[in-house]
């Protein structure tokens, strides 16, 4: 009988839980926690101590989960990550082409080997001379759960699990963490940490914008359907890691810009430029965002009623309360936006949460290849016992100019496609029919006549 390798990654997180209150988030909810935990932690905490630039260790998995330069710089890393992901990313740990590998900071990370049961939710611990944490997702669907730990008995044990863990596959660098922990010299933990930590979390959740997730890297256990499951997770480790380089600094621009315009010393134009770099990182966070929950979807078998969790939903007034997002946004290329809508409507069975999200993303993809000038006419309108939701562009030039695009995307795996001529990166169609197959709507397209997506009525 073979004995198992010590020091599951599972196993640290069922750790980490313990005493904690189960939870009662969706994935969605408790993603938002934990990138509003990792931005409290680094910039309310790590780096307001000492004179900012901290030494320490930190451990992390599926993904480098620390993004301050301040901190890497000066921490000492360990990421486990997927092997499909090891192979995409260069030694020193640089995730995309032309940035500075971390192997030549003073600092960096080390690259490891995720197990099979490891698990894939995230997880980080951080040890400073004067800052213990451990954070991590946890709990089965619909009971997620962020868990986040700075008393010195579950970090000591997080320590002694890691620590079995690295002398099993990797004993050079278990010495080096122990090395490393050494030179640290007496720990310091705060007994106000926790007052501080949530009431700054709290803050953040409530100015984050609910698009702003990530979704699961890929679906653990071995029910994994499906022949190009290797291929699609290798395409889902890509994307997470492009998503993890390209959303952090957006969301750092979009919360330092909500700063400034809360002054009422600024001058119109500055102003409007800066709403206008609002919307643009609002706009490209949704839009990865859109991308995830379609990859996701992708690796979920079949079923003859992939609606779920539907509720009712007043369709007609959510097109009205989002038309202005729209027009800023299509105005910022030059288009103009009519709505279009019958009186007196009946509600439709959807999610209106995600519905949201959805319909910015089909009002963005239709218009992105359209030409300046051009007029989108969003309507909707009965049609027997559904609602006919119609995009149509202003007029026969630009609806050609729609299909030519719409005819020279080209697939990017089974989740993308891509405009060689405009470098539009987009859902593929499939994609997008199944998200709105999941949201209660049916998608048509069909070239110079648009597109549209029916809705059964309540």
């Amino acid at each position: 009988m073979v004995t198992p390798p010590p020091g599951s990654l599972s196993e640290l997180r069922a750790l980490l839980a313990e005493g904690v209150p189960l939870g009662q988030s969706n994935d969605d909810a408790v993603r938002r926690q934990w990138w509003a935990a990792l931005d409290t932690l680094q910039r309310d905490v790590l780096l307001q101590e000492g004179d900012g630039t901290p030494a320490g260790v930190w451990l992390a998995s599926p993904l480098p989960a620390l993004y301050e330069p301040g901190l890497l710089e000066h921490l000492l890393g360990w990421v486990w990550a997927p092997a499909e992901l090891a192979a995409l990313l260069p030694p020193g740990g640089a995730l995309l082409p032309g940035q500075r590998s971390r192997a030549q900071l003073a600092g960096g990370f080390r690259r490891l080997a995720l197990r099979e049961d490891d698990g894939t939710d995230p997880l980080l611990v951080v040890i400073t001379p004067t800052v213990q944490a451990a954070l991590c997702l946890d709990g089965p669907p619909e009971a997620r759960r962020l868990v986040v730990r700075f008393d010195p008995q579950a970090l000591s044990a997080a320590l002694n699990l890691l620590d079995a863990r690295l002398r099993s596959e990797a004993g050079t660098e278990a010495e080096q963490l122990r090395r490393s922990l050494q030179q640290l010299g007496p720990l310091r933990s705060d007994d106000q940490l926790a007052q501080r930590f949530w009431p700054r979390l709290a803050e953040r959740l409530a100015a984050m914008a609910p698009s702003v997730t990530l979704q699961p890297l890929m679906q653990s256990g071995p029910e994994r359907p499906g022949a190009n499951n290797r291929a699609l997770s290798s395409e889902l480790a890509l994307l997470e890691a492009l998503t993890h380089e390209v959303r952090t600094p957006l969301a750092t621009i979009r919360t330092l810009i909500r700063s400034l315009l809360r002054r009422s010393d600024l001058p119109a134009v500055v102003q409007q430029r800066l709403e206008q770099i609002d919307g643009e990182c609002s706009e490209q966070i949704d839009r990865f965002g859109l991308i995830f929950l379609a990859a996701e979807l992708q690796q979920q078998p079949e079923t003859g009623n992939t609606a779920t969790s539907l509720a009712r939903t007043d369709l007609s007034a959510l097109l009205e309360q989002l038309q202005e997002l729209w027009q800023r946004q299509l105005a910022r290329r030059g288009l103009e936006l009519v709505l279009n809508i019958a009186n007196d409507l009946p509600a439709v069975l959807s999610d209106p949460l995600r519905l949201e999200t959805m319909l910015g993303g089909l009002v963005d993809r239709f218009s992105r290849g359209l030409p300046s000038g051009s007029t989108v006419t969003l309507s909707l309108q009965p049609a027997g016992a559904r609602l006919k939701l119609h995009l149509a562009s202003s007029s026969e030039a630009s609806s050609t100019t729609a299909a030519s695009g719409a005819n020279q995307r080209e697939l990017v795996g089974p989740v993308l496609s891509w405009n060689p001529t405009t470098g539009s990166l987009q859902l593929s169609r499939q994609a997008t029919q199944r998200l709105f197959a999941r949201l209660g709507g049916r998608l048509t397209e069909r070239g110079e006549s648009g597109l549209t997506v029916f809705f059964p009525v309540c």
